[in-house]
């Protein structure tokens, strides 16, 4: 007795979206935990996983190497465009300090920040309001660095800014500007907000994957549920159910990616293992849109606890 032989006429029936095939999903969770790096066909010679054992080393590592790549780009002269989260957000922490310890120049950095809460029109939180993204990035980044970014190099998903990402980001790279993107992944297989349930409005990957941002985004129940307890300590009633988001027209022109789960709790549990699991096994779909970071060269940082078992404990 489980998931599949009991959502039939349950109010979970139609709830997740309609390319989730679970048979495939629970495989995906059924590989045991020493083969989570084996590499399978579908991932980029040069994308790579980093164990890390707790907090303290995911974030200092993660951390790590987005100060490296940031360095690196000054050091050769190049302009750096990076696609950046609100989550997670501890390895912000480690980047400043080896930014800071190496005196390094952020002048040549550019930042995009993938997403923001937002309402239908695509109206966004003030920049002041401790819960915007916003403000969270420059709190635990920009405010930080001794030798920062500068602030007209510094890009928000605001209604009026987003739609420019991508001639931006053209413009840059034009001049020789390498594209990182940074990010997490979402209970949902969501990379930014670009949800599972935007496939079914395409009839084809071509056209998913020519999706540059968009406005207003319908964000799924579980993504609201995933941010009240990882941002706002349960309050449901603090969280928008809308935002604005990069798309896979962005992220997927990545010339390297800089990923992160860090998604355990207390006493063992956790909400991210799952979505880990797919993410490297289910291969790429557009229903997962996390399947498709592993087809890019970088790395991705995970704590070890998240490779499972994933499996149900007796106490």
């Amino acid at each position: 007795m489980n998931f599949q032989s009991t959502v039939k006429g349950s109010l979970l029936e139609g709830f997740y979206p309609a390319g989730w095939d679970f048979g495939k999903i629970d495989k995906c969770c059924s590989n045991a935990p020493e083969d989570i790096a084996k590499p399978q066909d579908f991932w980029n010679k040069d994308f790579k996983l980093v164990e890390c054992g707790n907090f303290s080393e995911f974030d200092m590592m993660m951390g790590h190497e987005i100060a490296m790549e940031i360095r690196r780009a000054g050091e050769e002269g190049k302009k750096l465009a990076l696609i950046l989260p609100v989550g997670p957000m501890g390895m912000y922490r480690w980047a400043v300090y080896f930014l800071n310890e190496w005196d390094v120049d952020c002048s040549h950095v550019y930042g995009f920040n993938m997403d923001e809460w937002s309402d239908a029109e695509g109206n966004t939180l003030d920049k002041s309001n401790p819960g915007s993204f916003t403000c969270a990035m420059t709190d635990a980044f920009y405010g930080k660095l001794n030798k920062t970014v500068p602030e007209g190099q510094r890009n928000f998903a605001t209604k009026d800014n987003l739609p420019t990402y991508p001639e931006k980001i053209a413009s840059l790279r034009a001049e020789g500007a390498r594209l990182i993107t940074v990010f997490g992944i979402g209970r949902m297989c969501h990379i930014a907000f670009w949800e599972p349930q935007f496939a079914a409005e395409f009839s084809s990957v071509d056209d998913w994957m020519k999706q540059t941002h968009r406005i207003g985004a319908k964000l799924h129940p579980l993504t609201i549920e995933q941010n009240a307890i990882t941002s706002f300590k349960s309050r449901t009633t603090l969280v928008p159910c809308r935002a604005n988001t990069i798309g896979p027209g962005l992220f997927l022109r990545s010339d390297r990616i800089i990923g992160g789960c860090d998604g355990t709790l207390a006493r063992g549990m956790q909400w991210q293992g799952m979505s880990l699991w797919m993410t490297l096994r289910y291969g790429p779909d557009m229903w997962v849109p996390s399947t498709f970071m592993p087809t890019l060269p970088g790395k991705l940082f995970y704590l070890k606890e998240l490779a499972g078992p994933l499996v149900a404990e007796c106490n």
